[in-house]
C-alpha cells in the first residue's frame, strides 16, 4: 500500500504533463468547434434574427425546414446527387489520370502540368469560364457539338443538364487528386507486379491484386475529403446559376439561388440564404445541423466500411 500513493502522483503528474502539451489543441477544439456546435444546437431551437434577444420556440423550426420549408428537399436531393455521383466521377478521373501518366515514358511532366493547372484556378473564375464555354447559344462546346450532328444540351439553364455540368467542371480541376493518386501509385513496389506478371496475371488481374490494395488508404482519403468538400459545395454552384440567369452583379439584386428550377441549388446555400439573407438564424442552424450530421454519417460509414470500399482487391 506504500507504493500506490507514489504511483497515482507519478501518473496524475505524467496525466497533467500530457494535458499541458494538449492544451492548445484542446483550447482551439473547444473554441472553434465545441462552442460553435453547441450554440447551433441552441439556436436552432428559437427564433433569432441576429438583432433581438432568441426567443425558444421548441421544434417549430425542425418542423418548418422538414415540411413546410420547400427549398430543403431539392437542396438535400441536389447535394446527395453531388456526393454519390461527383466525388465517384472526381476519384475515378483522377485515378485514371494517374494512371496513365504514371505509364508515359516521355513528357510525363507535361502532361502533369497540364492537368494540374486547372486546380489553381480560383473557383469563381473557373465557373465563371465554364458558364461561358457550355452557353447553349453561343458557346463553342454547343456549337462544336452542333457542327458534328450531336445533340446540344442547355448545361447551365437546363435542370437536367446543370448538374452533370457542375460534375464536368470538378473533373476539369481534378488535378489535386491525380498528384496525390500519382505519389501513391510511384510507391507502389514494382516486385509485384513482376512476380504478378511472371504467374501470368493480366494489367485487370494486376490492378485488382496489386495497385488497389496498396493504395486502399489513399482512396479512402480522397473518398472522404471529396464527400466533405461536396458537402460544402457553395461558389460554384451559387456563380452558375447566378451568370446563367442573368443575375451577374447589382447590390440591388435580389437572387433566389438555385436557377434552373432549383436544381443547382444545396444545402451550404441554404444556410446562407436562410442565416445571412433572410435573418432566420433558426432555420439556418437547422439546415447546418442537417448537413453536420450528414457529413458525419457518410464519413463513419467510409471508415467502417474502408475494407469494403476496395473489397475486389483482396
Amino acid at each position: 500500500m506504500t507504493g500506490a500513493h507514489p504511483l497515482r502522483s507519478k501518473r496524475r503528474r505524467s496525466a497533467l504533463r500530457t494535458a499541458a502539451f494538449l492544451s492548445p489543441w484542446l483550447i482551439g477544439f473547444a473554441v472553434f468547434f465545441v462552442y460553435p456546435l453547441l450554440s447551433t444546437l441552441y439556436f436552432s431551437f428559437t427564433r433569432y434574427d441576429g438583432f433581438r434577444r432568441p426567443a425558444f420556440n421548441g421544434l417549430d423550426n425542425w418542423s418548418y425546414v422538414f415540411t413546410d420549408y420547400p427549398l430543403f428537399w431539392p437542396a438535400m436531393r441536389n447535394t446527395l446527387w453531388l456526393v454519390l455521383v461527383m466525388v465517384t466521377c472526381r476519384v475515378a478521373f483522377g485515378l485514371g489520370i494517374g494512371l496513365l501518366i504514371t505509364k508515359i515514358k516521355t513528357g510525363a511532366g507535361i502532361f502533369r502540368t497540364l492537368f494540374y493547372l486547372p486546380y489553381l484556378a480560383p473557383p469563381v473564375a473557373a465557373t465563371l469560364a465554364f458558364v461561358f464555354l457550355l452557353n447553349p447559344g453561343t458557346g463553342p462546346v454547343n456549337t462544336l457539338l452542333d457542327a458534328v450532328g450531336l445533340p446540344t444540351p442547355g448545361w447551365f439553364t437546363d435542370a437536367d443538364w446543370s448538374k452533370p455540368a457542375l460534375t464536368a467542371l470538378a473533373l476539369w480541376g481534378v488535378g489535386d487528386l491525380m498528384v496525390i493518386f500519382m505519389a501513391a501509385l510511384l510507391d507502389v513496389p514494382k516486385e509485384q507486379y513482376e512476380a504478378a506478371e511472371l504467374d501470368g496475371a493480366g494489367a485487370w488481374a494486376r490492378f485488382r491484386h496489386i495497385t488497389l490494395p496498396n493504395i486502399s488508404p489513399i482512396i479512402m482519403f480522397a473518398v472522404v475529403t471529396g464527400v466533405i468538400q461536396a458537402m460544402q459545395y457553395y461558389a460554384q454552384p451559387l456563380v452558375a446559376g447566378k451568370v446563367a440567369a442573368g443575375v451577374i452583379g447589382g447590390s440591388g439584386q435580389q437572387f433566389e439561388p438555385g436557377y434552373p428550377d432549383k436544381s443547382t441549388l444545396t444545402l451550404p446555400q441554404l444556410v446562407y440564404n436562410l442565416g445571412f439573407q433572410r435573418f432566420d438564424y433558426g432555420t439556418a442552424c437547422v439546415v447546418a445541423l442537417v448537413l453536420f450530421a450528414l457529413s458525419m454519417a457518410f464519413t463513419a460509414l467510409l471508415m467502417r466500411r474502408r475494407g469494403g470500399l476496395i473489397g475486389a482487391g483482396g
